[in-house]
């Protein structure tokens, strides 16, 4: 008998089939191991705890192993019974009997069991985005040591601000990319919380020990309100974790998108990563860099979603509390890593067009202001009027940066302050000089080649440790998957 057809009269509506069942379906079929292995922690749980004999458990567990080895692709799904928890128990019905495979359900619904299968799908899909993203970070890292030295203009609204250096650039971006990897590590934890044992919403009188599945499907701790154990809000935690990536992508792959036009120059992408034109042929076109965009495109609207997903939890609906869409945001972010990973790594860096940006450029300029405030003794405010007014006059008449004098500073001075000052032509030329601005920068994480150089090794810290917890936590993972495997062969070998 389905489990359908002991409450409903009818079998249930095609469309509700095409557009409900099947699209539920394939998913989980995705979380074939971690169903399998929720089946073995609860079943394992059941004997210890005396609500299974050995002998029920045992059968139970040998179809389970039995199961657990196949090809996912060979596990043959039929719509009408249902959901995969369903197809399971179909499986084992046709094996074991409805008698002896029908125990495995005791204690627990299809609420706790479902979702504490989601968390461990979307635990180990953390660790790989989390994996992912360190590779692109080790990549990024070892970019900017290349081009530690590498000055170039820098913008603030698209207009020259201050000289600026590509592998600070670059560094800037792994803090951002560091601090979401630890926003997505912090959701990871909420993720890894065990509702086994929860039941449909108000925990059972069946005696299970949440504490023992807890230990063998790797849960830090037990997700303790009965209520909570439906939720998944986790979800919505980890979404929005994913979509702060893809920011911090989107905003690196526009930055090289516009700095690789011909207008700029100052990076190429490799062409193994470009498309090109059916009509203008002289045109390399940075698709890769094109599609990193376009995905971080939709996340914008990822953690929205999610939470409009959710908008119904005070009536109790168990279908809101699915979020398919987390699944799409953990592919496409580990996706336009890889791509990225690939398209940094092979980046072709043109330095010397880079430098070529400075030429003529008053980026400078707020260093002639504070060169002039230590000599003179004015007000930062009364020499922003003169430098300001000084590139007015030298853009008016086509006079470059190099070849300002004292003539025309005293000029500005007396336009706007009234008065002259008292500085040579090889001290404002210096001033104005882009390889003196970089080296004479002293503050915490600026661009002068000492901080260039000393960020450059808390990044490759920062990265260390993030391997190491991932490292740790596999590890931690794999001794929980091998309690499991110990578990499961007491119980069929004795």
């Amino acid at each position: 008998m389905l489990l359908t057809d002991a409450r409903l009269s009818s079998p249930p509506a095609d469309a509700l089939v095409k557009y409900h069942d099947i699209p539920g379906l394939k998913r989980e079929a995705r979380q074939m191991r971690e169903f399998n292995q929720v089946d073995l922690a609860h079943t394992v749980m059941l004997a210890e705890q005396g609500i299974l004999t050995r002998k029920v458990a045992k059968a139970i567990l040998e179809a389970l192993v039995e199961l657990g080895r196949r090809d996912p692709d060979s596990f043959q799904i039929d719509p009408s019974r249902g959901s995969f928890l369903l197809q399971v128990e179909a499986h084992l019905f046709s094996r074991l009997g409805e008698d002896i495979g029908g125990q495995m359900h005791t204690g627990r619904s299809r609420i706790d069991q479902g979702t504490t299968v989601r968390r461990l799908y979307e635990r180990n899909r953390t660790l790989d985005v989390l994996d992912r993203l360190n590779q692109f970070r080790r990549v990024l890292i070892a970019k900017a040591a290349l081009h530690s030295r590498a000055i170039m203009p820098g913008y603030t609204h698209m207009q020259h601000a201050q000289p600026w250096v590509f592998g600070h650039y670059l560094l800037s971006i792994d803090t951002r990319l560091a601090e979401d990897s630890e926003r997505l590590t912090q959701a990871y934890a909420r993720v890894n919380l065990n509702p086994l044992g929860a039941v449909g919403l108000s925990g059972t009188s069946w005696p299970l020990d949440r504490s023992r599945t807890t230990e063998l499907l790797g849960f830090a701790a037990v997700l303790e309100n009965s209520k909570l154990g439906r939720e998944a809000f986790y979800a919505a935690d980890a979404i929005a974790s994913l979509s702060f990536i893809m920011a911090s992508l989107n905003d690196l792959s526009t930055d090289l998108h516009l700095w690789s036009s011909v207008e700029f120059g100052f990076v190429e992408s490799s062409d193994a990563y470009c498309g090109t034109s059916s009509i203008f042929p002289q045109k390399k076109n940075p698709a890769g860099l094109e599609t990193v965009k376009k995905a971080a495109g939709a996340s914008v609207t990822w953690l929205a979603t999610a939470l409009a997903t959710f908008r119904a939890e005070g009536t109790g609906d168990q279908a809101m509390r699915d979020l398919p869409l987390l699944d799409e945001a953990m592919d496409t972010t580990e996706g336009m890593l890889d791509l990225l990973t690939g398209i940094v790594s092979t980046l072709i860096v043109h330095e010397k067009r880079m430098r070529k940006g400075l030429e003529g450029s008053w980026c400078a300029a707020s260093n002639l202001a504070d060169v002039m405030v230590r000599q003179t003794g004015l007000s930062f405010r009364q020499v922003h009027h003169v430098v300001a007014r000084l590139v007015r006059i030298c853009i008016a008449e086509n006079i470059a940066p190099t070849a300002v004098t004292r003539e025309l500073l005293d000029r500005a001075a007396e336009e706007t302050i009234a008065k002259s000052i008292a500085i040579d032509d090889a001290t404002i030329r210096n001033a104005l000089d882009p390889e003196v601005f970089v080296r004479t920068r002293v503050t915490v994480g600026s661009v002068s080649p000492a901080e260039v150089d000393r960020m450059l090794e808390v990044a490759g810290d920062r990265l260390a440790d993030s391997d190491g917890w991932l490292a740790a936590e596999r590890v931690r993972l794999a001794g929980a998957a091998a309690k499991l495997d110990g578990a499961v062969d007491a119980i069929i070998s004795a």
